[in-house]
């Protein structure tokens, strides 16, 4: 009985934190809005990131996946040369594209 009531502790300790933390290369890197493509900016590639959505039953603050999917992003353009990170859809079931761009004077 004891560690039923132990699950939903868990779960709250669980969604309150960051599971991806950021390189430190990756600090440099802006995420834009989405739209066209931004000017002075060169296109590297697209990049996909994934991260969990759930956890058992329970869905994960949209919010807090969106900002590791966007980190994870940031993650990989630094290893690309990209200085931005640009989405190329929402959010689905913790998965999302992103183009890379090297933009000049940022």
């Amino acid at each position: 009985m004891r560690s039923l009531a132990l699950i939903p502790l868990s779960l709250m300790l669980v969604t309150a934190c960051t599971w991806v933390p950021i390189k430190p290369a990756a600090t440099a890197v802006r995420v834009i809005a989405a739209g066209p493509a931004p000017a002075g900016c060169a296109k590297l590639g697209e990049i996909e990131v994934n991260v969990t959505d759930r956890v058992a039953f329970y869905e994960r603050n949209p919010l807090r996946v969106q900002e590791e999917l966007e980190t994870m992003a940031r993650n990989e353009a630094a290893g690309i040369g990209a200085n931005a990170v640009q989405p190329l859809e929402v959010p689905r079931e913790g998965s999302q594209r992103f183009t890379g761009w090297r933009c000049s004077g940022r």
